[in-house]
């Protein structure tokens, strides 16, 4: 009998030789650490852009004599955008390829937050940010893709996590850079530190990034398309996930859109740059993102969440104080909480997914970033209305959606068992 054909080329000779086939990376892998660094550089990148007015907002308010809930706009345009283009670019990415999707991305985000800072009116930042917005859109979800099929399923949750760390940082140190360059020198002066920063990034990420081995580009069919994303909106668990990640983003979009404005404020009348500094507090969700795989393996996906839940809503009462030191300590719990529950929504997804992972991602974000962008203009009008403890109620309404979700879940997944049980035990008979 001739020998079974394995797809490898066949030469002339006695023997059709083997060839090594490419393994999937996991840390100790070569290539898995250029990887992690490159998407984590995507990831600061991505976090320090996208939100470079949030700390900002107090000064643009000021410079074009404009409200909180205007000038808000400067963040919400951003996450807009993202959110009504993740969608179709994460389309392209099944044709192109997830490494030149991001890299074009990263290109031209880059290339239009050096001229934010030149805007010479608050509708022409807006409009900037807005472009800005839909740019950055084709780096989370392709990024999400190219890690589930990159890496080894058992490292999926730490790479995302890695990943997400990366956003964590770049949040933290471009509020950090842009609040201190405003304080020296000007608000327009911080943007332009934070376009520069994320320039040093792309670089990092495209000399960096190993490329893809295992993509297999798709047709560009929109009908296809259609089909694979209503798919994924009849998809239970998933559908779950995106209205997790929506609420935890409005609660993140509503506290560090405002948090700027009370406390430059009485009786705090704190400098851009001691604001931007208290932007530290973005190390703890560096840790809890990147502990998220452990953590589930713990307690299991709905019992991070819980944990994650809690820890978010004990920070948002704990932020009602006049203290300081209770406000940061909140901060601290309240970014904390979030990241981690991010970090496992978002791989969750990428999990349950077994087909147009990318549609599936994509929705995630929009879901995520529209939950940021109803967050920052209904925190600040909320806080413009009434105060610190509106802006609050909002994030913990927010909250109690997140955990009645999550306890949904187990109600659906308990259900789903018992319904198990009858069957496996009439086939043990």
């Amino acid at each position: 009998m001739p020998p079974a054909h394995t797809g490898a080329p066949v030469t002339s000779g006695a023997f059709t030789p083997s060839f090594p086939q490419p393994e999937a990376l996991s840390p100790g892998r070569p290539g898995y650490r250029r990887m992690s660094l490159a998407l984590f550089a995507a990831g600061l990148a991505t976090f320090a852009l996208l939100y470079s007015t949030q700390a900002l907002l107090p000064a643009v308010s000021a410079g074009f004599g404009v409200t909180a809930g205007q000038a808000s706009w400067t963040v919400s345009a951003a996450t807009g955008a993202l959110a009504l283009f993740v969608l179709p670019l994460s389309a392209l990415s099944e044709r192109f390829g997830r490494t030149r999707m991001m890299t074009w991305s990263m290109v031209i985000a880059v290339g239009v937050g050096l001229l934010v800072p030149f805007a010479p009116s608050l509708e022409s930042l807006v409009v900037l940010r807005a472009v800005q917005g839909a740019a950055i859109a084709g780096i989370p979800a392709s990024a999400m893709a190219y890690l589930a099929e990159e890496v080894k399923p058992r490292a999926l949750v730490g790479a995302i996590g890695l990943f997400v760390a990366g956003n964590s940082i770049g949040g933290m140190s471009g509020r950090i850079v842009t609040g201190w360059a405003a304080q020296l020198w000007g608000w327009r002066a911080g943007l332009l530190t934070v376009g520069l920063m994320a320039l040093a990034c792309a670089v990092a990420f495209l000399v960096l990034l190993p490329r893809a081995r295992f993509f297999r580009p798709a047709s560009l069919n929109p009908r296809a398309v259609g089909r694979t994303v209503a798919g994924h909106l009849r998809d239970p668990l998933l559908l779950r996930l995106y209205g997790i990640g929506a609420l935890f983003m409005t609660v993140f979009g509503a506290v560090y859109t405002v948090i700027g404005y009370r406390l430059v404020d009485e009786p705090f009348s704190l400098g851009q740059g001691v604001i931007g500094s208290i932007f530290l507090v973005y190390l703890v969700g560096t840790v809890s993102s990147a502990a998220a795989g452990q953590l589930v393996a713990r307690t299991g996906r709905r019992g991070a969440l819980y944990l994650a839940v809690t820890t978010t809503a004990l920070g948002l009462l704990l932020s009602l104080s006049d203290s300081l030191a209770a406000i940061l300590a909140g901060l601290v719990l309240i970014t904390a909480g979030f990241f981690a529950g991010h970090a496992v929504a978002s791989a969750a997804v990428s999990r349950t997914a077994t087909s147009g992972r990318a549609q599936a991602s994509a929705l995630y974000q929009s879901a995520y970033y529209l939950g940021s962008s109803a967050g920052g203009t209904l925190g600040a009008l909320a806080y413009h209305a009434s105060g610190w403890a509106a802006t609050v109620g909002i994030a913990l309404l927010a909250v109690v959606g997140v955990a009645s979700i999550t306890l949904y879940g187990s109600h659906a997944a308990r259900v789903a068992r018992a319904r198990q049980l009858p069957h496996r035990t009439a086939a043990a008979r």
